[in-house]
């Protein structure tokens, strides 16, 4: 797979992002995105002080991203809503606590990992009760996208799913999300030197996982 073809395919999940991205180089350095416009110290100090308004303007504005970042990491439209809604319930309820040494998205980036993680153990837990209890049901959709369309996600989607939980994560902040190694590093809680042996791993897998997939029809 040449470079061109491995950032066509990262750029297939363009339906996990918020809004379209212009496709750039393999190795091209990626730009960091914000999460909204319009999140600054003072709409950070009138959320603390229990503003309602300001509130729902920090969800608006941060809710997007967190539910893209959320996709990306493996957790399903049925499962969504309600993983987005407790990141930003563990937002609401520590935000006075942050101390804003960091940027606000660093916490987020950490919240969704979290979620994420906790979204998956429960599944991996529900289906274990199922196939005890013979409750397994057909999974059903509520709408589906065009063919060309939904066939570039289940490949994207399957590709992902080769990766382990840290290559992953790492894969998705800097692959579809554009953060830097030096930020992603602190999201993670590990070295940085760490952080790209992980990516240059994911980047394999992922390329192998494309590779070796049949044409999804």
């Amino acid at each position: 797979m040449t470079d061109r073809a491995f950032a066509t395919a990262v750029e297939c999940a363009a339906f996990l992002e918020p809004e379209p991205r212009e496709l750039r180089p393999l190795e091209a350095a990626p730009r960091a995105h914000g999460w909204g416009v319009g999140v600054d110290a003072e709409l950070l100090d009138a959320c603390v002080a229990g503003n309602a308004l300001a509130w729902r303007q920090l969800h608006r504005a941060c809710y997007p991203r967190a539910a893209a970042f959320l996709r990306k990491l493996g957790v399903r439209e049925l499962e969504l809503d309600d993983a987005a809604q407790e990141v930003f319930v563990q937002l609401f309820r520590y935000l006075p606590r942050f101390r804003r040494e960091a940027e606000l998205s660093t916490w987020l980036y950490r919240l969704c990992i979290t979620q994420a993680r906790s979204v998956r153990r429960r599944r991996r837990l529900g289906g274990t009760l199922s196939r005890l209890l013979s409750l397994a049901q057909p999974t059903s959709f509520v709408s589906t996208p065009s063919l060309p369309d939904e066939i570039a996600r289940r490949r994207v989607e399957t590709a992902l799913a080769q990766l382990s939980e840290g290559d992953r994560t790492v894969f998705v902040l800097y692959e579809m999300e554009g953060v830097p190694g030096k930020r992603i590093a602190e999201i993670v809680a590990s070295p940085e030197a760490s952080v790209w042996r992980r990516l240059h791993d994911a980047r394999r897998r992922f390329r192998c996982a494309l590779e070796s997939e049949p044409e999804l029809t």
